[in-house]
């Protein structure tokens, strides 16, 4: 079992920056890929960003140039900053790690809000 805890979330306003941060309770090496997804009401979870254990990243259209991930291995920690949010940004965000087993674990979300 891995224990995904994510923060960070919060209210910000539009053209604002917040950063989330996911931590895993097993070694980063141990893992496959790690993962920002995301849910706003009334529609299904969407991929955000994801980042490897080779450090490849993948961004949805709808945010590349604006979050950005990353990882620091000592920490089993992946970060997604994001900057220049914008009301559709909205949602809860949730982490997923992808085990080199290819098991799945998910943390339990994190509210962003962008409002005026």
């Amino acid at each position: 079992q891995v224990r995904v805890v994510e923060s960070g979330g919060g209210l910000v306003q539009p053209g604002g920056s917040l950063r989330l941060s996911c931590a895993a309770s097993r070694s980063i090496f141990s893992i496959f890929a790690m993962g920002w997804y995301r849910q706003a009401p009334g529609k299904e979870r969407e991929m955000v960003a994801t980042i490897t254990s080779g450090d490849i990243t993948n961004y949805a259209d709808s945010v590349k140039g604006r979050f950005t991930i990353s990882r620091d291995n000592a920490k089993n920690t992946v970060y997604l900053q994001m900057n220049s949010l914008k009301p559709e940004d909205t949602a809860v965000y949730y982490c997923k790690v992808t085990m080199l087993s290819n098991d799945n674990y998910w943390g339990q979300g994190t509210q962003v809000t962008v409002s005026s």
